[in-house]
């Protein structure tokens, strides 16, 4: 019989394994009736192979194998991968029926942030957007989601999301906390970390990001900065990768740093007080969690005692502020906008110079070409 003459596969051509059979039929003048007798198989099948109607099974690539001296292993790949081509042509004509759901997604602000590659057609985006959701199609997207914003999401009834930017920007962070390696949480350490981490107010993002990073994964919680989307309306997201990792996801939604450091600490209060299989979103509706983690954010930033002393100071001048806010260890535009918060200041006013504005670096910065890389924020001059 013949031997192996170094078939080998071409994956930009997946042909059906019968299709290569009859190349290998005719290069040996071999016929059809002939290889079913060396088979012992019946004509009605060697013909179906051939056509590719019937499957190619092991066992048929090890009679193959002895009879034209093709490795098996040859014959069972080949019918693998146009088996896996076929479920992909499939799978194209499926997802151009759901090309409509490409829509619910702000793509352009995706790929410019690298969460996606920019693809040329709507199906590969589709595929592309599908990978980042680690979802097999739409309908599993809209399962896994719909039942989270049902069942897990804290919210009030006003609070109107965005399911498709919301699910973008929380998967994005759950990638970044994913990445962090953070060892088992420890409410203990937690507590003692949020006490450190009131004096990273005072300093710029450069030194605060990575320290926030450094500092609560060794207390079992990924810190990740995400740029907003449109429509996510929402500051900060909390949530538990698994039972002894939680993630607290932030954002520069109000681009300055009273909001920010606010918003960390508000998540902080849930990582300690709530749920662990909820979502918990800092967003524009009040449920009675989110005023119980805004009490905790309010008391561990400026103490009562002394923020009682500061409202009984009225008037107040910049110097008032920058000496009660070194006082208390934290920066003066969380003092400003504590005030502002509590109708004690007005929104407006020239105390508001005080709050660092931030923004996010230059995307050409911010990314190297080891893949994710987070965008940082920065401070304005």
């Amino acid at each position: 019989m013949a031997t192996d003459r170094g078939y080998a596969y071409q994956t930009d051509v997946v042909p059906a394994p019968g299709e290569t059979i009859r190349e290998v039929l005719a290069e040996r003048s071999i016929s059809q009736k002939e290889l079913a007798s060396l088979l012992d198989k019946s004509e009605k099948f060697v013909s179906q192979l051939l056509g590719g109607k019937a499957p190619l099974r092991p066992q048929t690539a090890v009679d193959l194998e002895r009879v034209l001296g093709v490795p098996a292993s040859f014959w069972s790949n080949s019918e693998a991968l146009y088996q896996e081509w076929l479920a992909r042509q499939n799978e194209t004509a499926r997802l151009e029926e759901h090309s409509g759901w490409l829509r619910r997604f702000p793509i352009k602000e995706m790929t410019s942030h690298h969460w996606l590659a920019r693809r040329d057609s709507v199906v590969d985006q589709m595929r592309e957007l599908l990978s980042f959701f680690g979802v097999a199609s739409p309908e599993g997207w809209r399962r896994y989601w719909s039942t989270l914003a049902n069942t897990a999401f804290r919210r009030s009834m006003a609070f109107e999301m965005d399911l498709g930017s919301l699910s973008a920007w929380l998967r994005e962070g759950e990638l970044r906390g994913a990445d962090i390696d953070c060892r088992p949480y420890s409410a203990k350490a937690f507590r003692a970390a949020l006490t450190s981490a009131r004096g990273l107010t005072r300093e710029s993002p450069t030194v605060f990001v990575p320290e926030l990073e450094r500092l609560f994964a060794a207390t079992g919680v990924a810190v990740v900065f995400v740029p907003e989307l449109p429509r996510i309306r929402c500051s900060a997201a909390t949530r538990w990768l698994g039972s002894d990792k939680a993630l607290i996801q932030l954002c520069l939604r109000y681009r300055t740093d009273d909001h920010l450091w606010f918003s960390f600490f508000h998540e902080a209060g849930h990582v300690l007080s709530q749920s662990r299989s909820a979502v918990f979103l800092d967003c524009d509706g009040k449920s009675a969690e989110e005023q119980e983690a805004d009490r905790f954010a309010a008391d561990v930033l400026i103490p009562p005692r002394d923020y009682a002393r500061l409202v009984l100071m009225q008037p107040l001048s910049v110097g008032d502020i920058e000496v009660l806010a070194d006082e208390v260890g934290v920066s003066p535009g969380i003092v400003v906008g504590r005030l502002q918060h509590d109708g004690h200041l007005p929104w407006r006013t020239n105390l508001n110079r005080l709050k660092r504005k931030l923004r996010w670096a230059a995307k050409s910065d911010a990314y190297s070409a080891a893949g994710r890389t987070p965008i940082p924020p920065q401070a304005e001059h």
